[in-house]
């Protein structure tokens, strides 16, 4: 009864605050005081003071504002021009044509920002123009864009990632590294998906780019080589052990200053718009991480995550079957908050239950990036849709349509990663990193 009760005022209180309108933060600092003053004999204001000032000292959360920096600048600069000159030589001639570059594109940009909705914008706003000039279906650029741009959750180095290592205390190097192969693995779904229709359509017997000669071919690798330079100077430094996440993101930010300025994209504005992007962008994740660990804080005086993962205990769940339960409960919650309120928001009732269940936490962390992933292609409140809402002028229902294959797609990864777990394990095991 009281495990019911507790569960029924946390509930009732959080979902109150966010349907006021209440920023996600003040929601959870609220929901967190309401359960401490009712359950528990805590002094609020001074467990509020400790956790915020604890989580906000933590070393490991000083490469979250620089990768966001990071992305922030390259969006500014004029890495999309540079991305689709690059690889239209390469794809031309794939079936499904220069729909590859929205995957492709998505994929490396991803690599380099840690954003997906800024991973959608900057690959889009070149793409799209283009794709329609040459007369490609506006469901398949939109679907395309919309799949491909949640790759920035996934490919390292993510912002979500890091939220999550830091909600769990898992080591953000491992967790970057066990996204390098989910996240080529969902591109080649994508790409895979893209051929297979058009050549069920007829499409690249209808539509044939322009042939180009190896030296153009050469020349695109040239216009994409310092970009690859950038991303392996991230996570190759991590992956050797030459750097931690944190100091790897110091590189990250000096190298996509020095490819910005080199592009000729970075001028004094610009570079002061990306930094204010930066802190605007940082602080609102860090208030959101403030309210998260007040209320796992809260919950945990109550005994509540606790109490609720022996009840799912009690159950006797197959791993599988929780797995699926977990599924369908993020891509439900997703409909209505974004990836890392979502993931900050369950942490501390479903991380127990994970590490009961078996689990290991670095697979799971990219389990859990692929479902959420899926929120962000899920009306009424997926991020995407909105960003390719207002680039492309179509509706919301057209935009989740076109997507939606995208997203049986990225099901169809997640029974991949259930199957064969070693797709995200196997590099995290085969690395030595400095911690951090």
């Amino acid at each position: 009864m009281t495990e019911a009760l507790l569960t029924v005022v946390f509930l009732f209180s959080l979902f109150f605050l966010l349907g006021s309108s209440v920023w996600v933060a003040f929601s959870l600092l609220g929901c967190a005081v309401v359960g401490m003053e009712m359950f528990t004999s805590r002094p609020v204001g001074d467990s509020m003071a400790m956790t915020i000032w604890g989580l906000n000292s933590s070393w490991t959360l000083t490469s979250l504002p620089l990768f966001v920096w990071m992305g922030e600048i390259l969006f500014r600069s004029s890495l999309s021009a540079t991305l689709f000159k690059g690889l239209t030589p390469l794809m031309s001639r794939l079936p499904g044509g220069l729909l590859h570059v929205n995957i492709a594109g998505s994929a490396i940009f991803a690599a380099i920002s840690g954003s997906s909705s800024a991973t959608a914008v900057t690959v889009g706003k070149m793409s799209i123009p283009e794709l329609r000039r040459r007369n490609y279906p506006d469901n398949m650029i939109v679907g395309t864009l919309a799949g491909a741009g949640t790759l920035g959750l996934l490919i390292p180095p993510s912002i979500t990632l890091i939220i999550y290592g830091v909600s769990v205390n898992e080591s953000i190097a491992k967790l970057f590294m066990a996204g390098i192969l989910p996240g080529i693995m969902l591109a080649l779904l994508f790409m895979g998906y893209i051929a297979i229709k058009s050549i069920i359509r007829g499409d690249h017997l209808e539509r044939t780019e322009q042939p180009y000669s190896w030296g153009q071919k050469a020349e695109g690798i040239l216009q994409l080589l310092p970009v690859f330079l950038l991303i392996l100077m991230v996570i190759g430094s991590i992956y050797t052990g030459v750097a931690t996440a944190t100091e790897s993101a110091v590189l990250g930010v000096l190298g996509s200053l020095v490819l910005a300025a080199c592009q000729g994209g970075m001028s004094w504005a610009s570079f002061r718009e990306s930094l204010m992007g930066a802190v605007r962008t940082s602080c609102m994740i860090a208030f959101i991480l403030m309210g998260s660990s007040f209320l796992s804080l809260a919950m945990g005086f109550t005994g509540l995550p606790k109490s609720l993962a022996e009840v799912i205990a009690s159950w006797h769940l197959s791993p599988i079957m929780l797995i699926v339960i977990l599924t369908v409960f993020y891509i439900v919650l997703g409909c209505f908050l974004d990836g890392i309120s979502s993931i900050v928001l369950t942490m501390a009732v479903i991380e127990p239950m994970v590490r009961a269940a078996g689990f290991d936490m670095i697979w799971f962390g990219i389990y859990l990036m692929i479902v959420v992933e899926m929120a962000q292609i899920t009306p009424p409140v997926g991020f995407n849709l909105f960003v390719l809402q207002s680039m492309t002028g179509h509706d919301m229902g057209y935009i989740a349509k076109a997507a939606f294959p995208m997203f049986l797609l990225m099901i169809l990864a997640v029974v991949l990663m259930v199957i064969f777990p070693d797709i995200a394990t196997f590099l995290p095991e085969a690395m030595k990193p400095p911690a951090g």
